[in-house]
């Protein structure tokens, strides 16, 4: 989610809180684009993080600092030059917009009194940082944009700074019922799209929650609704606007398992199926949900050589798979050369030389067949040609039919592994799943004398009713969970038919609850190929009954009596523990 004028409005009332009346202390400019400055305040010294990239621009409070270049940029001595030991005297966000105004106060060269702006726009590649004059003139900006650049507005020094108005939006906070009609209905799209292109400030997930409130469908055009349904509509918009005007925030990270999702400075009712984590601090928040977010877009980067090894070996086993089917396809008739032969040695006998067809009555069946034959060859030796042919595809038969299994068991193995990277959080994790391709052979070892650490370790839940359940994340912390970990009492879950984790209960010798069942259920659910479907078969037995397979690859099992059940993958409600 990227930021709107809501999560906006939200730092510019923690920044009020924080930062008022306090003295800029320090300047910084670690990156070409992005600020730190030091503020003392009565409640102690803050700082306040300023990015302008293109790729993710953000502002908050954080506690963490940065190693500054031994050579100040120079926009980095221009402020030090003119608001360094300045006093922050107002913190404001015109209309919804995606921008903040920090006025400050500071004495000049000539020791009189005089004010500064520092304007922060969070526009996505439009990102930046203006310093200007108390009359809005441009002293400089840490990014230069020329008229060759833009040709909506020039920022460069001298110019006068403006908002363009390029999408000419309505203030959300002050729409009047007649023009929140008028701009809805003049927008032949559906209802939240036209929501948020209409007003500033508002993101497509906003927009969706405003119709979620309001009861109606997101879908429907403006111009389908009613004039009750568009007042009820305008109703719910004013509401959701006055906490934002009140202040009324509660910043949360909505998280998909493991997985952050969103993240909203106000509730999202209609992410009913996501776990809500809720923050006291937007900033905290806003560090919390990047960092996390970059972890885990680093972990795909890192796993995409893996990932190409899984696939191309998934996509060979594949094509192997189909060319042995076809192939065991057309040994389904081999019976038929066999009944061939046995009614050529009983009634070829009478047959006249030269005779290209056999019409007899097949024993088997107690029906009159035809029977071609080779009009070159005798009975005898149109027989045998039929026996060599049955003989042969029962022998490709039986070869394929153990071939076949193997690979079927390679594409299952190899999908396991595609489901292991795909809930991979570290690179331990990763590390762990490189060394299981290397012991299967999908990857060659390099020689190395430093051996190679794992620490990763299964992902470890605490059911409603206190018992402890471990999910392995790989086939070789699913084949240590069942077969070294779990006691024979303890309780085994999977889905059914489909890569997944391994999930163990541990009973402690006791007798379950329904509701623990449910949970590791769940959790199977979860962390399966089919991991989001409303229903997901799970098969579960007490681990003693549980199987390894002679010669079976790292996580395969086999059981032969088991219970079942139906349940979904909402795992929002069962608590993750921290080993």
């Amino acid at each position: 989610m990227a930021f709107d004028g809501i999560t906006i409005a939200n730092i510019v009332h923690e920044l009020n809180r924080n930062l008022l009346d306090g003295r800029i202390n320090k300047i910084a400019q670690p990156e070409t684009d992005e600020l730190l400055l030091t503020i003392k305040t009565p409640g102690g010294q803050r700082r306040l993080s300023i990015s302008a990239s293109a790729s993710l621009p953000l502002i908050y409070l954080t506690e963490g600092n940065k190693p500054s270049p031994m050579t100040a940029p120079n926009f980095c001595m221009l402020l030090r030059k003119h608001i360094n030991n300045g006093r922050i005297t107002k913190i404001w966000q015109p209309k919804l917009e995606r921008i903040i105004h920090f006025e400050i106060e500071h004495l000049d060269e000539l020791g009189d009194l005089c004010k500064k702006e520092l304007i922060v726009e969070i526009m996505g590649k439009h990102s930046n940082i203006i310093f200007c004059n108390e009359d809005g003139t441009i002293i400089d900006s840490i990014k230069h944009v020329s008229s060759q650049i833009s040709s909506v507005r020039e920022v460069l020094p001298g110019r006068t700074y403006f908002i363009p108005d390029t999408m000419e939006k309505s203030d959300p906070l002050s729409v009047s019922f007649a023009e929140f009609q008028r701009v809805l209905t003049e927008k032949p799209m559906p209802l939240a799209k036209a929501v948020y292109t209409s007003f500033t400030g508002i993101s497509p997930v906003v927009a969706e929650e405003i119709c979620y409130l309001s009861g109606i469908d997101s879908a429907l055009t403006p111009r389908e609704l009613s004039e009750d349904l568009l007042t009820h509509l305008y109703r719910q918009f004013t509401l959701y606007f006055e906490e934002v005007t009140a202040g009324h925030f509660s910043p949360a990270i909505y998280y998909h398992g493991a997985e952050p999702k969103e993240f909203s400075a106000l509730p999202l009712t209609h992410f009913s199926q996501y776990i809500r984590k809720e923050y006291d601090s937007i900033s905290r928040l806003l560090e919390d949900y990047y960092a996390e977010k970059n972890t885990l877009t680093r972990i795909r980067q890192k796993s995409v050589d893996l990932r190409r090894v899984v696939q191309t070996a998934l996509e060979r086993n594949r094509k192997k798979y189909d060319l042995q089917a076809k192939q065991l396809r057309d040994t389904e008739n081999r019976e038929k050369f066999k009944v061939y032969g046995e009614l050529i040695h009983t009634y070829g006998y009478n047959l006249e030389p030269g005779a290209k067809k056999l019409e007899a009555l097949n024993y088997y069946t107690n029906e009159m067949i035809t029977i071609p034959l080779d009009s070159t060859k005798t009975p005898q030796e149109n027989a045998l040609k039929y026996f060599e042919k049955y003989n042969k595809q029962k022998r490709t038969f039986e070869a394929l039919t153990s071939l076949i299994e193997e690979t079927r068991d390679d594409i299952s193995y190899l999908e396991s592994v595609s489901n292991a990277l795909d809930i991979a959080l570290s690179e331990d994790d990763l590390t762990q799943i490189k060394e299981e391709l290397i012991e299967s052979g999908y990857i060659r070892r390099k020689f190395t004398k430093k051996k190679v650490k794992i620490t990763s370790k299964p992902f470890h839940y605490l059911s409603s009713d206190g018992y402890h359940i471990y999910v392995g994340k790989n086939n070789l912390q699913n084949e240590e969970l069942t077969f070294h970990f779990a006691s024979g009492n303890d309780w085994w879950f999977h889905a059914k038919g489909i890569p997944g984790s391994h999930v163990i209960v541990k009973t402690n010798g006791e007798e379950l609850p329904d509701r623990t069942f449910e949970e590791a259920g769940k959790l199977a659910a979860y962390y399966s190929k089919n991991r989001g479907s409303e229903k997901i078969e799970i098969d579960y037995i007490e681990k003693k009954h549980v199987k390894k397979p002679k010669g079976g690859k790292p996580g395969f099992v086999v059981y032969y009596t088991n219970y079942s059940l139906m349940i979904d993958s909402d795992i929002s409600q069962i608590k993750q523990l921290e080993d």
